[in-house]
């Protein structure tokens, strides 16, 4: 900065030099120019106007570079927590959950400028679960406006676990739409017949991934209709309440069709990635970009993605995070990048404990917090 100051004070007097020998050929406009530019540049070395470009061109691309994840880490982080999952226990109200191999692991992460790093269990696929909350939050504030949604429940967080009645009884309306009371409610607000509604957010999944071989699992979804009575009753509760309107079931059946989705850790980084970046997708695409809806989105992951453990959650890791009972974990960076996590053993919480700690270790490496 100080050559800078030297280079533009040299500057200055070449100017004010030229000003006075263009006075005596009587230029009047462009002598006065000259002297208008030499005064700016007085400024600057003065130090009344500050010149910070060049440094803060610098501080980001320090900034981007840091930011970029490599295998080499991954590898460091999941070697660590790979034995983390004996603390936890694999979820079995849902009986083909149960089935999961609770040592597997995977980590994956989608960098800023789009690539993808994936280590451990990258393959394995599992249901996304209470995930697909965010996705169908989405497709119905597209199609219904924030207001219309959030008329119906709130924006609160909340110290019950997911599956919790909270204050259906009192005044009516779930807390918000991570909670299954108001991800019900949320599919059910999302426009079609029949099974119409989780086509919409299966296909939301599939563009926002880029994978079009995703679908939902019929042993899950069977398992998870023959013993969701809690939600069951949440439901007929909120439709006894005129929040949900129609006949029979089919509206419940479309909630548990997208929790069955199955999907990949790499297939979190990207939904990660896609709210952290006003919903384009890790290719460019921009077919739904839309600011607000994803700070929308992600505000809700931050102060009720995690559940009752999204306080803490936000005082260790500080992102916008989603979890399900099937073992994994979105994460999205605001404006750098996607994280996706996975390990079916869970803490008391509900939240898988070697895919948390993974997520922990990134954020304190990589300086990621939102705090930071």
């Amino acid at each position: 900065m100080e050559v800078l100051k030297c280079y533009l004070f040299g500057t200055s007097f070449l100017l004010i030099h030229c000003s006075l020998s263009l006075e005596q050929t009587n230029t009047e406009k462009m002598r006065k120019n000259v002297r208008l530019v030499a005064c700016i540049i007085g400024l600057i070395c003065s130090g009344s106007i500050t010149v910070s470009f060049a440094q803060n061109n610098i501080q980001n691309q320090h900034s981007t570079k840091s930011a970029i994840i490599d295998k080499a880490l991954l590898d460091k982080i999941l070697d660590k927590n790979r034995q983390s999952f004996k603390e936890g226990k694999v979820a079995d109200y849902i009986p083909e959950l149960s089935k999961a191999n609770a040592a597997s692991v995977a980590l994956s992460v989608v960098n800023s400028d789009g690539t993808i790093v994936s280590i451990g269990d990258v393959q394995q696929r599992f249901t996304i679960q209470s995930i697909s909350k965010i996705v169908s939050l989405m497709v119905a504030v597209l199609e219904n406006g924030e207001e219309v949604v959030f008329n119906k429940m709130g924006y609160y967080g909340t110290d019950k676990p997911f599956n919790h009645f909270a204050n259906l009884e009192t005044s009516g309306k779930p807390l918000n739409p991570m909670m299954n009371a108001g991800a019900i409610l949320t599919t059910s607000l999302i426009k079609g017949t029949g099974e119409e509604p989780f086509v919409k957010i299966r296909d939301m999944i599939r563009f926002i991934t880029n994978n079009e071989k995703i679908d939902y699992s019929r042993s899950v979804y069977h398992s998870e209709r023959e013993t969701g009575n809690r939600n069951r009753g949440m439901f007929y509760l909120m439709r006894n309440n005129g929040l949900i309107d129609g006949e029979g079931e089919d509206k419940l059946n479309n909630y548990f069709k997208q929790c069955s989705i199955e999907i990949t850790a790499e297939d979190l980084a990207k939904i990660g990635f896609f709210f952290a970046h006003h919903c384009v997708r890790y290719d460019g695409n921009k077919q739904y970009y839309n600011p607000d809806l994803s700070q929308l989105v992600q505000s809700q992951m931050l102060i009720a993605g995690m559940y009752e453990f999204s306080g803490e959650y936000a005082r260790t890791v500080a992102l916008p995070s989603k979890s399900g009972v099937g073992g994994g974990i979105t994460v999205s960076v605001p404006n750098k990048m996607g994280i996706g996590a996975y390990s079916p053993a869970l803490d008391q919480h509900g939240n898988s404990v070697a895919a948390y700690r993974m997520i922990l270790d990134l954020v304190k490496e990589k300086s990621l917090g939102l705090f930071n």
